[in-house]
């Protein structure tokens, strides 16, 4: 039997000066062999796009990281395989006492290996590595911009971009249970609904701003109060080697929350893979909650 489809309060507009594809609130019912209509739903639509995406695991990207240039007159005698990173670290403590023979004929990651036993963990500061993070929630990011000495953030603004058309991340904890996932989806667009209606209303009240840009970010920055902590954000992560490692020793640990642990692990692999000098001494495993976790070797260096 093909269902019935209605429709009640159903703004179909094109894009407002509010600058997002309004929302049509659809109440979904079907007929089956005569029977009275049941109302299964109401859902978000836009013209332009099927839903949101609902992320269960970060998106990480490596956009940037260490290029070294061996200046003519402080040759360095390199021994086996490394990266630019792990050759800049080496020069830096290198220099400090003017080794560059390499008297103790160590390669680069035997050298590093020292370093980090030794816990001279400045010479790793000068080694930087940019990620851009996606697929992560709000409540992710305000405990990542916790971390501050040798780090720099740049996060997606909420006062000057639609979340309209947001994202939003599955807590970890509740993947894999179907009630709780529904119970948390359909608050999650009940709050979506609610935001779409607060920005209309508000760029109506503000109407007599002349600055439509203003205005918009006027009606955001009030209505984003109703979205949850899960919305997806992205943001650049700029850190030094030392601060990558004190992060993710404290954030990839059992007792961290489950999906900023889940995403320092992801960074674990990816920065093992990138400089292994600098990383190799994470081990990850599976902690007792049936979820990854990372411990080191060699702690606050």
């Amino acid at each position: 039997v093909r269902p019935v489809a209605t429709t009640a309060s159903i703004e179909c507009r094109r894009r407002s000066e509010s600058g997002h594809r309004p929302a049509r609130l659809l109440y979904i019912s079907t007929r089956l062999a005569g029977r009275r209509r049941v109302t299964l739903t109401s859902v978000v639509t836009h013209p332009y796009r099927s839903g949101p995406v609902y992320f269960t695991e970060p998106k990480i990207t490596v956009i940037a990281r260490p290029q070294f240039t061996e200046p003519a007159n402080l040759p360095v005698n390199w021994i086996g395989e490394s990266t630019d990173g792990e050759r800049l670290s080496e020069f830096a403590g290198r220099l400090c006492y003017m080794s560059q023979r390499n008297p103790a004929s160590r390669n680069t990651r035997e050298y590093l290996e020292n370093i980090k036993k030794q816990g001279h963990g400045s010479v790793l500061e000068h080694a930087n590595y940019s990620l851009l993070v996606e697929g992560v929630s709000r409540s992710l990011t305000h405990e990542l911009v916790r971390h501050r000495a040798g780090m720099a953030f740049s996060q997606l603004s909420q006062r000057y971009v639609d979340e309209s058309t947001a994202n939003f991340v599955v807590p970890p904890a509740i993947i894999g249970d179907d009630a709780l996932r529904d119970a948390w989806q359909t608050q999650i667009d009940s709050a979506q609904m609610a935001y779409v209606a607060l920005v209309e209303q508000l760029m109506e009240r503000y109407s007599w701003v002349a600055d439509r840009v203003h205005r918009r970010k006027m009606a955001r920055e009030a209505a984003r109060g109703v979205l949850p902590n899960s919305t997806e954000t992205k943001t650049v992560v700029t850190a030094n080697a030392r601060a990558w490692r004190t992060l993710l020793e404290l954030r990839a640990g059992e007792g961290a929350e489950l999906e900023i642990r889940r995403w320092a692990v992801a960074v674990i692999r990816i920065l093992q893979h990138e400089a292994p000098g600098f990383f190799n001494d994470f081990e990850i495993y599976t902690a007792e909650d049936r979820q990854d976790a990372a411990r080191v070797t060699y702690h606050k260096v």
